[in-house]
This record gives structure tokens, sequence and C-alpha cells, in this order.
């Protein structure tokens, strides 16, 4: 960690700082995550590509790098913001500094900065987008690449973070189930709490048609999450209509709660500074438990909170609720199988209130769900 950096806002706001991980210059949609732990599984979430995200909790790095809790084959934020990072990390997993990481994959990040004003910043003024340089020191210079910079809304990025190739997770133990997982985005524990629960994971790229679905002989297909805006993503929409007049059962997370979403007929949003972090509670309207869960996402499904809709595919109506602003965190279909949740229930690195999700699924998939 040495050098000088500089952030500059879309809207011109300027922080100074110092360089932290690999020199150059980077842009994306600067965004908030408040987790107080998981910083590694933030980085390797493929939802955060095009992101330079700002951590709230000051203090990052402490406990270092290992190779056993990374949620994808790579960091995917675009760019990184921290306080105070650790000197020196401390921890027996250990296996590498943050720091090192971070300039060993390219990832350009400042360190040093006020990210509680930053914050305050982007809760009140939305997420926008930013650039994060350790070669310039001109603001103005800065700001001017930000500006021609892309933004996320109309951003289809799927394509960009999926497999290239379909691999296959198996279940542990005797194999119950199998599902097909359209890889949006994927993260390493969402097959691993299916495959705790005896089912075996094909996981296909995100361009994959209903044909390649049905091909695998799964009983059921997995929606993942995913960066990017679902608005985008009419052929992914197309994929799971047709899955739906197939009859095949559907669960779907984050960017696939989305795309499930569009697919029963409903609009999406963009959130003004969206939901990331591991401590938002949201409500299971079936049976009023509060869950404390974690978040990645900057979109939500505009759908009706007091009543149900009817569909192409019947009726269909929000099964979770956010209890902090009232966006749709769920949606459930009572007259085919399908059902999706805003958020993460595979949650490492936690917590783990709605890790139940995956129990739903499994009486979904034996024909016990209402």
């Amino acid at each position: 960690m040495s050098g000088s950096a500089i952030l500059v806002l879309e809207d011109g706001r300027t922080f100074t700082g110092t360089a932290y991980g690999a020199v150059g210059e980077t842009f994306g949609e600067a965004v908030f995550n408040t987790g107080m732990t998981g910083y590694q599984e933030t980085l390797t979430d493929p939802s955060y590509h095009r992101q330079v995200v700002v951590q709230t909790a000051p203090h990052i790095g402490n406990t270092g790098v290992n190779d056993d809790d990374v949620e994808s084959r790579r960091i995917w934020v675009a760019g990184y913001v921290v306080r105070d990072p650790a000197r020196r990390p401390s921890n027996w997993r250990s296996q590498r500094s943050l720091d090192d990481d971070l300039a060993a994959q390219g990832v350009v990040g400042i360190s040093g900065v006020d990210t509680r004003a930053l914050t305050r910043h982007l809760r009140e003024r939305g997420a926008m987008r930013c650039g994060v340089s350790t070669t310039t020191t001109d603001p103005e210079a800065l700001l001017r690449k930000v500006l021609d910079s892309p933004p996320m809304t109309g951003a289809d990025l799927s394509a960009q973070v999926t497999t290239p190739e379909a691999y296959r997770v198996d279940a542990i133990g005797d194999t119950r189930f199998s599902v097909a997982a359209l890889d949006f985005g994927i993260k390493a524990m969402t097959p691993h709490r299916m495959a705790e629960r005896g089912i075996t994971s094909h996981v296909l790229p995100s361009t994959s048609s209903a044909d390649d679905v049905v091909a695998t002989g799964a009983d059921a297909v997995f929606l993942a999450n995913g960066p990017g805006d679902p608005a985008a993503a009419d052929d992914a929409v197309a994929t799971v209509r047709e899955l739906l007049r197939r009859e095949v059962p559907v669960f779907g997370i984050c960017f696939g709660n989305q795309i499930l979403g569009r697919a029963l007929g409903f609009g999406t949003y963009k959130l003004g500074y969206g939901h990331r972090g591991i401590n938002q509670p949201v409500q299971d309207r079936r049976t009023g438990k509060v869950e404390i869960t974690a978040h990645n996402h900057g979109f939500a499904v505009d759908a009706p909170l007091d009543r149900a809709v009817d569909t192409d595919f019947g009726a269909v109506e929000v099964s979770h609720v956010c209890l902090n602003d009232d966006v749709v965190e769920g949606l459930v279909a009572r007259d085919v199988r399908a059902f999706s949740v805003q958020y993460h229930p595979e949650a490492a690195a936690g917590p783990h209130d709605a890790a139940y999700l995956f129990d739903r699924f499994v009486e979904l998939l034996e024909g016990d769900s209402e």
C-alpha cells in the first residue's frame, strides 16, 4: 500500500486517499456494502461485476484471504474502497493478504477514505458512476472519463460472468433430485447448499435454452443471482417463460427473482442505492417470521403487496417483503410450481436465517408445497 489515489463520483464529489491493491484506473457504479464480515465472499460475488464497492465496516483485511471462501473463479468488483486496511492479516486460515490478492488480480482500490461520508452521499444522492485512479491527480480529467463510462441501467452483463461450459456439482450422499442451474453469476455456495440436501446441480451457461435445460433430465430449474439490469435480459426471460409453459418447477434468487418476475409479467425498476449487506430484515408473509438476510441487488420487481395478480401462469403474489422500505423480496406462484426470493439464502459468510428456502425447494420437488 503506497502512493496516492483519488475517487471521483459522477456528480463531481471527490475523495482522496492511498492506493490499495493494483496500480491503475478503474470505473464502475459506486455502491456500498454494510456487511461487518465476509469481504472475501463479497469480492468474489459475480453480482458485483462492474461495481466499485465501498465497505462501510472500517477495518477490512484483518483475516487475510484463503482459497476456501471464494464464491467464484476470481474477484469481480471493478474497484474497492476501504477506510482502514489491515497492516498485516491475522488468522490461522489466512494464506495471503487482501492487498496482495487485489494487486495480483488487477483490482484498483483506494484506502484512507472517509467511507462514512461517502456512504451518506450515495445514500442521499443514489448509486452513481465513479472512477478510482492511482495514476492521475486531476479530478476534472477523471470526471470526464467517468461521464464517458457506461451506466448500470440497461446493462446486460450475465454473459460476461457465466460459466463458459456446463459443469456438475454432485449431491452429498445419495442423489434425491437433480436441478439445472442457469448461471447468471452463481456463487459456489449455492450448489453446495443444494448438494447438502441431496440435489445434484447441472450448472449451465446463462444463454442456455429451454431445450438445453430439459436435456439435462433435471427435475427443476434454478435461476441464479447475477449482475446487470434485468430489463435487458429478454432472452433469459423468454427461456423461463418457455420452461413455465412446460411446467418445469422453478426456484430463483436475486437476479433470478427478477427474471422470474419478468417472465410472470411484472416490471422491474432501479433502486436508489440498493440493498447490499448481510443485515437486511425481510418478512416471510406466509409465516410472519422476520429473517435477517444477505442482499446484493440494485434492481427490484414491481409487484403489488396487497393482492395476488392474475398472470399468464395463474395467480402470483408477493411472498416476502423488506421491512426497511417495502421492496418486494419474493414471489410465489399459486397455479404453477415456481417461487423466488430477492436475497441470498446460501449466505456465506452468513446469516443463515433463510437457509430453509432450500428445504422449501425440496418440498416443491416432492410435490408437497401448497
